[in-house]
């Protein structure tokens, strides 16, 4: 048994196994898929049947075909899930009961359990497991290098492991970090706002990915009603305000305004374009505005985004 806690979910990626019963005296085993070619004679599929042969439970012999899809020492438990759905088969048959599908999937592997149901699941350092429910469903990118790693090498390799430094429960651990499927910005301005920090500065946002520099400005605005920012980027100096303020600028300076909601009308000073407690018929509308002089301002009725580009 690994001394480690483990958070596992499921992706829509697996192996595909085929299982009929032989006419041989012993079991034909066969992996095919271009995942197939490092595998060797002794698997968790040969050592299951070995152990259920061993123990006189199987009756007939089986010719089993997988085809790999999960890559080999990527740490996604392709091998014991393989030995998990082998085990599934022979207890729907009911070759075996549920008392003896939880001994021998121990004895395969600590992780084979975690296969019986595909629901996420948190295993304890002490083999017990509890099922994790309300866990949002993501598309995820699977990247495995050209190289493996040997679990069994590694976790051989580590005689002891550190405890954790935070006193809170492993349910609201994952509730909390994990499964709030945060990013790393709002997670560090949630930490700020909890901290009493009333004033931020961001820099650095914007590095070519237009859909985390939306996601970011929509942080920014659900974060403003408690923490006073401005975000820099390679182009501008943006703020989130939602009520009067004033900004310094040079003459000339391009200044746009974006508003959440058609009803929010905007009083502004300073600007080429005035608005007078006048909506934004269109987000086009707010687009390319020109101070005047030194500073201008702004005044909302609403949640308003002022973007100053740089000169």
């Amino acid at each position: 048994m690994h001394l480690i806690e483990s958070l596992v979910c499921f992706v829509n990626l697996s192996d595909k196994i085929y299982i009929n019963k032989s006419k041989s005296k012993y079991h034909k085993i066969k992996f095919i898929g271009k995942f197939s070619k490092k595998i060797t004679k002794k698997n968790t599929v040969t050592k299951l049947l070995s152990l259920l042969d061993k123990d006189n439970v199987l009756k007939n012999k089986y010719k089993i075909l997988v085809k790999k899809e999960i890559p080999l020492q990527s740490g996604m438990g392709g091998g014991s899930m393989n030995a998990a759905n082998l085990l599934n088969y022979f207890y729907k048959k009911k070759i075996i009961n549920l008392k003896k599908l939880k001994k021998y999937s121990l004895k395969i592997g600590s992780d084979v359990i975690l296969g019986l149901n595909s629901k996420p699941k948190i295993l304890y350092r002490d083999g017990s497991i509890k099922e994790v429910t309300d866990i949002k469903k993501y598309h995820v990118l699977i990247v495995k290098p050209a190289f493996g790693c040997s679990t069994k090498k590694i976790y051989s390799s580590n005689k002891t492991f550190s405890k954790s430094e935070f006193n809170i429960s492993k349910e609201k651990i994952v509730k909390n970090v994990i499964l709030n499927g945060k990013n790393d910005l709002e997670k560090s301005v949630c930490w700020c706002a909890n901290q009493g920090i009333k004033e931020l500065e961001l820099f650095g946002f914007s590095y070519g990915r237009d859909d985390h520099h939306l996601a970011n400005l929509f942080i920014m605005k659900n974060f403003s009603d408690r923490i006073k920012m401005k975000m820099y980027t390679d182009k501008s100096l943006i703020f989130c305000i939602n009520k009067h303020s004033t900004f310094l600028s040079e003459a000339n300076q391009t200044v746009s305004i974006f508003t959440f909601n058609k009803k929010t009308t905007i009083t502004t000073t300073g600007l080429k374009y005035p608005l007078k407690n006048a909506p934004l018929s269109s987000p086009s509308q707010g687009i390319s505005n020109l101070s005047t002089g030194s500073g201008f301002s702004v005044d909302p009725s609403d949640w308003t985004f002022i973007i100053i580009n740089y000169m």
